[in-house]
């Protein structure tokens, strides 16, 4: 299999105003295309910084990321913005879902949004809420759903523009550990199902050992990968 993504020397500095706070120093790294990786250490670590270089929501103070051997950083904001939303998913602790629609509605908006047809967006989020569970829920508002229905949604809505890459971020970092457990399930047979790339930052270490690949990080520097 070829690498989706190939990280060379990636650095990431922060002007805090009296100093500069280097948060990654010289990333190496390689992403197979279908593969699940795990990104932990300690908190300060870089791990979210790493994340956000990743997915291409922020950009490096130096060093490269390529997907599909294009180093995205060469990109202007406007085409980097479409790569983003076309290529890349994202999951967050928190899952941000908009409270004043409906769960189908919630999933439908990214494809709304990229002028995805109405009848086909729907179709689409319709079968991504049956794949995450939630077939019966789909008319109900975030208030109405448990936290964990909340995040199966923000699940839905990241994988509908069908994109390569999913990046999730301690996606279950509020939830139970029956619930989180029913989660990291899901997710497991959605990048089988949908063959993605899946990267994962966890304290989760019975998450991490699910991964195909763990990567530790240690003050802004690969530790080791196992």
């Amino acid at each position: 299999m070829s690498n989706l993504l190939e990280v060379r020397g990636l650095c990431k500095t922060y002007d805090t105003g009296l100093n500069k706070l280097e948060v990654l120093s010289g990333i190496n790294l390689d992403l197979t295309a279908g593969t699940t990786t795990a990104l932990v250490g300690a908190s300060g670590a870089g791990k979210s910084t790493l994340m956000h270089l990743l997915g291409a929501l922020d950009r490096p103070t130096s060093g490269s990321v390529c997907f599909h051997g294009e180093d995205i950083f060469k990109k202007n904001d406007r085409q980097l913005a479409a790569f983003r939303n076309r290529s890349i998913g994202f999951v967050f602790q928190f899952h941000h879902l908009l409270p004043e629609f409906t769960a189908l509605e919630n999933v439908m908006m990214p494809s709304l949004i990229a002028r995805v047809p109405r009848p086909t967006a729907r179709k689409a989020a319709e079968s991504l809420l049956n794949d995450v569970g939630l077939g019966q829920r789909m008319s109900h508002r975030p208030g109405e759903l448990s936290g964990g229905e909340q995040q199966r949604v923000a699940i839905a809505r990241a994988l509908a523009l069908e994109p390569e890459l999913l990046l999730a971020d301690e996606p279950t970092g509020n939830l139970d550990m029956k619930t989180s457990d029913g989660i990291h399930a899901m997710l497991a047979e959605l990048q089988i199902k949908r063959g993605l790339t899946l990267v994962i930052v966890t304290h989760n270490e019975r998450l991490a050992a699910a991964m195909g690949t763990t990567i530790h990080l240690l003050d802004g520097k690969v530790e080791k990968s196992t």
